[in-house]
């Protein structure tokens, strides 16, 4: 049986060039465009829902696990105030995240589910790290 790709990124753009993007389940975001309708993104990584216009049409940038490897690097995004958690909460791509911030998210962040635990081991084995909690 065949496994159903699952959404590492729930992003739209907007006719204005305005991206939406839906971090977690119930994040409902909502933006009134230059043409003056309202788009909306909702679901994060669990589902796809979507306020948008026929007459106005929006461009999908979602990313799912099926996607290939270089996109989803790009398209995942993980959620930081950096060492020491002082700093203003950034989101910041997977390719971009140190291999020892990757390492420390596995080892203290033990409520993530395993596919996402799975998108930080693939990026640690794509950089030649063999080494995962």
């Amino acid at each position: 049986m065949m496994s159903e790709a699952r959404i590492v990124s729930n992003r739209i753009r907007t006719p204005d060039g305005t991206i939406l993007e839906s971090r977690h389940r119930h994040d409902y975001v909502t933006y009134v465009d230059k043409n003056g309708k309202e788009y909306m993104v909702d679901g994060g990584l669990e589902y796809l829902r979507r306020i948008v216009h026929d007459d106005a049409p929006y461009e999908e940038l979602s990313v799912y696990d099926d996607a290939p490897y270089a996109l989803i690097r790009e398209a995942f995004k993980w959620g930081t105030r950096g060492k020491g958690g002082k700093q203003p909460l950034t989101f910041v791509p997977l390719k971009d995240l140190t291999s020892e911030h990757i390492e420390a998210i596995l080892e203290t962040q033990t409520h993530i589910s395993e596919r996402i635990r799975k998108l930080f081991i693939d990026e640690l084995t794509f950089r030649g790290i063999e080494k995962h909690i």
